[in-house]
């Protein structure tokens, strides 16, 4: 998998996921297989930032010190419009069924992509 795009994990402003040639499963989590099939070398792709909100919990109590400034603070599941689904900061009034867009905030020293409801 060499030439990898960019992606949020690396520092980058953007998402990515991948789809298998052989069968076309779509996966989040970066593999040099496919999930589904085994076939190797699936195709990364640049996601649009567009999904809806499957669930959501609001963090009342900070996990570690670095986190702490944030609360509180919202995580989500997005259903992305690609096919996969993710988790993922959010606004704290989000709720499920709310389409949203990505963007990327800082998160206790690192960039993370951060979900707003879209208008």
């Amino acid at each position: 998998m060499s030439g990898r795009i960019v992606d949020w994990t690396r520092g980058e402003e953007a998402i990515t996921y991948q789809t298998c040639g052989a069968c076309g499963h779509v996966q989040y989590f970066h593999r040099a297989f496919c999930a589904a099939c085994g076939e190797s070398n699936p195709r990364e792709q640049r996601a649009s930032g567009k999904g809806t909100v499957y669930a959501t919990s609001l963090v009342c109590r900070a996990a570690t010190p670095e986190t702490r400034a944030h609360v509180p603070y919202n995580i989500l599941l997005v259903d992305c419009a690609e096919g996969f689904r993710m988790m993922a900061h959010g606004e704290n009034d989000l709720a499920i069924g709310d389409t949203v867009t990505a963007s990327f905030k800082p998160f206790a020293g690192k960039l993370v992509p951060f979900f707003t409801k879209e208008t």
